[in-house]
């Protein structure tokens, strides 16, 4: 079975925030590269909560649609 979480996601290392997020901004996701599964997704107020796992296609789409505009700021 494929896991889709991480319970506490502290216990993984090398997590990442956009370099586009400032110091002072609370509002972020980090992601984990190079996990086995997919791309661990976390919220970056809650290091010792829960990550989802995203498929890496999923994800590179999503990251791909961002880059473009495809959302509305």
């Amino acid at each position: 079975m494929t896991e889709h979480s991480i319970p506490d996601a502290s216990i993984a290392t090398g997590w990442r925030k956009s370099s586009y997020s400032g110091p002072d901004q609370g509002s972020c996701v980090e992601v984990l590269d190079h996990f086995p599964s997919g791309v661990p997704v976390r919220d970056s107020k809650n290091p010792h909560g829960p990550a989802v796992i995203v498929p890496a296609s999923a994800w590179s789409t999503f990251v791909t649609a961002i880059r473009s505009g495809g959302f509305p700021s």
